[in-house]
């Protein structure tokens, strides 16, 4: 039998959490800041064409800008899940969101301050990226406090869906602003919907005493009457927790990878498809793969199977088999069977909100948001580290395998071609090509035009492209060395 202390601290919780109206009010609201939070973040990806002509940036100072969103993005997590597991994630959220909205809106007059425009819009970056770490760990924090465990699962993927409908809505709608009024019409856009959005939500889902107590507990680091002690050295002692966060990692790697370089995959690989295609399609696909995601996952357990059960097989789904179409992602020759593989990479990617975004919740729900900083952080990370260099092996479908480095601010080394058995040395040190296949004598492909200075949230990510690849059959032996990759900047 449990003792008494530990029974009010269980009932107390139940009573805490959200009723059915309540849940879904909240649910709508945290998807409209989800997806504000993807227009701020994407709002300079979709600019940053047009302010490196304004400006006179090159591609390595503009990748720097691009960039320095995830300096600041890394440092914030943890603080921000333990902010919300102490004052709760809802009061973190809509003060790190009445900052960031501000910063957004006021980007632009920052140019207006003095010649120092690349100093001006990093430390922008930065700021940006610092206010925006605490929001996902938060909400895990808001939602493992507030939402009964038989329903997280549909009401995190729910929320989850609106980054992608964030960075659709920025895509398309920042495009159209950045052609019609120029590049700080689509700051404003965004910053101002996002401050309006702190409005209604402080005017009607909370109270001004609860924000008040809220900024005293920051302001003089009052204590809470919280239960608040956790034993840190034996929680991360427990396999889960360091399954948890490195599947958390795993996650945001594969993640930030395709969101960086798929764009530029299907540019160079496919050079005359429509960019609006595989631009959008994916992300039009993940939207409802989310919700199908959390609707399973739900029904499942309220069907009687185990909860650790259902998190592992949405887990195997979001990173397994979503792994697995990508992979074969590089080994088609096909752009409908490329677009049909990268929908379903990224639809599958998913189930990870209903697999380790609330597993973390179930592990550990009094520091949930502190766990999940933790995760996120290392996540962060490799995202970072796939944004700005991006060591490993790509497929080259003429040439074998190119070790590429990519330098950060979207600079590249000279790609060394790797020595491979079987591979006759071109006179240029490259390995000559060799037709094989159904492919080889495929015509050769012109070269495509320059891309346009506008551009959507998701192409603008990756400066610059790894060597554009030659069609077989379109080089002579005498020509056979591997093609270097055009000088960024």
């Amino acid at each position: 039998m449990q003792p008494a202390p530990e029974e009010a601290r269980r009932d107390a919780a139940e009573d805490a959490q959200w009723s059915r109206p309540e849940c879904q009010v909240w649910t709508g609201a945290l998807l409209l800041g989800t997806c504000l939070l993807y227009c701020a973040r994407a709002s300079m990806p979709v600019c940053a064409a047009t302010m490196s002509q304004d400006f006179g940036w090159n591609k390595k100072e503009a990748g720097v800008v691009l960039s320095s969103f995830f300096w600041g993005y890394c440092l914030t997590q943890v603080v921000g899940g333990h902010l919300g597991d102490r004052i709760g994630g809802e009061k973190v959220i809509l003060l790190s969101a009445s900052a960031w909205g501000f910063i957004t809106a006021a980007t632009p007059l920052l140019s207006h301050l003095g010649s120092a425009h690349l100093a001006f819009m990093t430390f922008s970056r930065v700021l940006t990226g610092l206010l925006q770490g605490v929001y996902f760990p938060a909400l895990t924090s808001l939602l493992s406090q507030k939402v009964r465990e038989s329903e997280r699962a549909f009401t995190y993927s729910t929320v989850g869906a609106g980054s992608q409908f964030g960075t659709l809505v920025t895509g398309a709608v920042g495009s159209l602003l950045l052609d019609w009024y120029g590049w700080p019409s689509v700051f404003y856009f965004s910053g101002g919907l996002t401050l309006l959005w702190v409005c209604y939500v402080y005017r009607c889902l909370l109270g001004e005493k609860d924000l008040i107590l809220a900024l005293g507990v920051l302001a003089q680091g009052l204590p809470v009457s919280r239960h608040t002690k956790v034993p840190w050295r034996q929680l991360f002692r427990k396999p889960s927790v360091w399954a948890a966060i490195i599947s958390q990692l795993s996650a945001a790697c594969s993640f930030f990878i395709l969101l960086s370089w798929l764009p530029t995959f299907f540019k160079e690989t496919f050079p005359g498809s429509k960019g609006w295609v595989f631009n959008v399609v994916p992300w039009l696909v993940a939207i409802p793969a989310s919700l199908f995601s959390g609707l399973l996952s739900d029904r499942l357990i309220n069907h009687g199977y185990r909860t650790i059960t259902v998190r592992k097989f949405m887990q195997v789904m979001g990173l397994g088999l979503s792994s697995i179409f990508a992979l074969c992602l590089g080994h088609t020759s096909s752009f409908c069977k490329s677009v049909v593989f990268a929908s379903a990479s990224i639809g599958l990617q998913t189930f990870n909100h209903s697999g380790i975004s609330v597993n973390i919740q179930d592990l550990a729900p009094s520091c949930a948001g502190f766990l999940f900083g933790v995760a996120n952080t290392a996540g962060a990370l490799a995202g970072r580290r796939s944004r700005g260099r991006v060591p490993g092996w790509l497929p080259h479908r003429d040439h074998g395998l190119l070790d590429v480095c990519v330098q950060p601010g979207g600079s590249h080394q000279q790609p060394r071609a790797m020595h491979l058995p079987g591979v006759r040395e071109g006179p240029a040190g490259g390995p000559e090509p060799r037709p094989r296949g159904p492919l080889a004598d495929r015509p050769t492909v012109p070269e495509d035009p320059a891309p346009s200075a506008s551009g959507t949230a998701l192409s603008l990510e990756a400066s610059c492209s790894w060597p554009r690849r030659e069609q077989r059959g379109s080089l002579s032996p005498q020509e056979g060395a591997v093609r270097r990759p055009r000088p960024c900047g």
